[in-house]
């Protein structure tokens, strides 16, 4: 018994606080034992990973306590919102691996909401404020300061009824008027002063065209489309906090409203908030992510440079790398600044196991192996994957004239260099053991053709061909590859933190964030990759097939290096 009890003890120590929790309210019976989560964004941006993590949580907890998570787009602001992000936030979640149980949208309760706010505003709890923005927030008071009450807050309620009711006209003039909620200028917490519940905005919304002139804020739909809906956990970033104590009064209105007072402490969405991801060298704000893609200073939404989701798959990162990254930092209640670094192990680790092994030469040099046959190739055998044999072999041929990595030959080589040197043997992988006899150099002094002589005993995979030598270099035949372009990342700001940053973010954008590699080669093998499909450059470090990539012209993406290199050169 002592055992078992241990075991649960251990088991329950493995769980995010947030588990804890539902694992709780599953105890006691809450909710009938049912489990009812959301994950809720706005339309008016693409995904990146912060939202990941959201994500993960909220289609996660629904997964494992066998309840049901559903998708809804806070869609209350046509001004910022259109059909391109949802299509993307969509096929965002299934990329990471999860599935809804139905999709729904803040925009379908509009009637509801509208129907709550005719109500609070004859209960007398809410009224129509012409004041400007600038006054409105002037009269807020400070956290230790109250507010000052709006020179309308007390104007009679068939006056309140007949201005909202203008409001929501194409006659009504944005920013001339307000709904809000009259709740207690003095509270301490300054998200009950009075907030706004309704603004005017005279754009198309659009799912609902021009059919509403007048549109609710996040405050007032959020809780209540939680409620609509039956959601019995809402889990959300820290940030929200201070919003649960007016997400719950306004549940309690809408209980009031709907006769269902003796029930206000039963089925009400249990709020739990979680600590958001941050990342070195990169920015979470949508804005901010906004303003790179609008002014051109990335190249999309898209771009591998970014932190969204559509940015890190088309760089090459798999979905599994993601949510084994987001799983090891974990839920907190506490704010963090995550190294960039933890996530590109994460990504090692999972393409090293799914990466296809391939050659490619990014600087290249020529290699003549002067006593090969003129005219001569060989099919080498190259292993796809030692690490899942499953995946099989494919052939690399071998010939006369090689490219090499320019780096991989020094003329005059300290002792501890183990790559190609004059005098010394080193072994192309998967084919022979070559000794160097020099090189060519131009007027410049630039090296333009090594020579070396390779020992035809010594092709890998026969009988007494593995004797050892120090150095394995990878090649690619000069007549048997393609030309291609490599685009190689590094990180998108100078700072580890630029949020924190005074600076104008545009100001701290790395210069040297992408270098283009236009004369690189690759076995031919690798022209028929697409994206999607994970490659290893030997030696190299992981990279993917760009959608820019065409048969005319192969494009590739690094993804990341074989180690964590960048770290040591930062520090240098």
């Amino acid at each position: 018994m002592l055992v078992k009890e241990e075991n649960i003890n251990e088991e329950r120590k493995s769980l995010s606080f947030v588990e804890q929790l539902v694992e709780e309210d599953l105890t006691k019976g809450k909710n009938g034992g049912r489990i009812q989560t959301r994950f809720p964004p706005e339309p008016n941006g693409y995904l990146h990973i912060g939202h990941a993590k959201a994500i993960c949580m909220d289609f996660g907890v629904a997964e494992k306590y066998h309840g049901v998570c559903n998708l809804r787009f806070d869609d209350t602001n046509p001004s910022k919102e259109n059909t391109e992000y949802v299509e993307n936030i969509l096929n965002d979640i299934e990329w990471l691996g999860f599935k809804w149980g139905n999709i729904y949208y803040a925009s379908d309760y509009f009637g509801k909401l509208w129907d709550f706010a005719i109500w609070m505003i004859k209960r007398g709890l809410a009224y129509v404020d012409e004041q400007s923005p600038e006054q409105i927030a002037a009269q807020k008071g400070t956290p230790t300061e109250p507010g000052q009450d709006s020179p309308y807050r007390n104007r009679p309620i068939e006056e309140n009824l007949k201005l909202f009711l203008q409001m929501n006209t194409p006659e009504a003039v944005e920013g001339s008027m307000v709904l809000r909620a009259k709740l207690d200028m003095a509270n301490p917490n300054m998200h009950f002063r009075d907030p706004i519940m309704y603004r005017i905005i005279q754009i198309p919304h659009h799912r609902t065209g021009l059919a509403w002139h007048t549109y609710p804020m996040y405050d007032f739909a959020h809780g209540q489309s939680d409620y609509f809906e039956g959601v019995t956990h809402s889990i959300c970033t820290l940030e929200f906090v201070p919003h649960r104590p007016l997400y719950d009064k306004f549940v309690d209105f809408l209980k009031e409203m709907n006769g269902e007072m003796e029930y206000l402490d039963d089925f009400r969405p249990r709020q739990i908030e979680f600590n958001r991801l941050n990342l070195t060298y990169t920015v979470m704000s949508k804005r901010k992510l906004h303003s790179l893609v609008d002014e051109g200073l990335v190249a999309g939404w898209d771009d591998p440079r970014m932190p969204t989701i559509c940015g890190m798959r088309r760089r090459g990162y798999s979905p599994e790398s993601i949510r084994m990254f987001i799983n090891s930092i974990g839920y907190t209640k506490f704010e963090a600044l995550n190294d960039m670094a933890l996530l590109e192990a994460s990504v090692r680790e999972d393409l090293n196991k799914r990466a296809c092994r391939v050659s490619a030469v990014l600087n290249p040099v020529k290699l003549v192996v002067t006593n090969y046959p003129e005219g001569k190739t060989e099919e080498m055998e190259a292993i796809n994957n030692p690490e899942n044999p499953e995946d099989g072999n494919h052939t690399i041929t071998f010939s006369r004239e090689l490219w090499i990595e320019r780096e991989d030959f020094m003329e005059d080589a300290p002792k501890k260099f183990f790559r190609m040197t004059p005098g010394k043997e080193v072994r192309l992988k998967n084919a022979y053991i070559v000794k160097c006899t020099g090189c060519t150099k131009d007027s410049d002094g630039t090296i333009t053709e090594i020579q070396a002589e390779y020992d035809a005993t010594s092709k890998s995979g026969d009988i007494g061909a593995n004797r050892k030598v120090k150095g394995t270099l990878h090649w690619v035949s000069v007549e048997h590859c393609r030309k291609a372009e490599v685009r190689v990342y590094d990180r998108l700001f100078c700072v580890e933190n630029p949020s924190a940053d005074k600076r104008d973010f545009r100001e701290l954008l790395n210069s040297q964030s992408l270098h283009i590699y236009d004369n690189c080669f690759v076995e031919t093998y690798v022209a028929d990759k697409r994206p999607g499909e994970y490659l290893q450059f030997q030696r190299i470090g992981y990279f993917m097939a760009d959608p820019d990539s065409t048969s005319e012209k192969l494009v590739f993406n690094k993804t990341v290096g074989l180690k964590d290199t960048w770290a040591k050169q930062s520090k240098g």
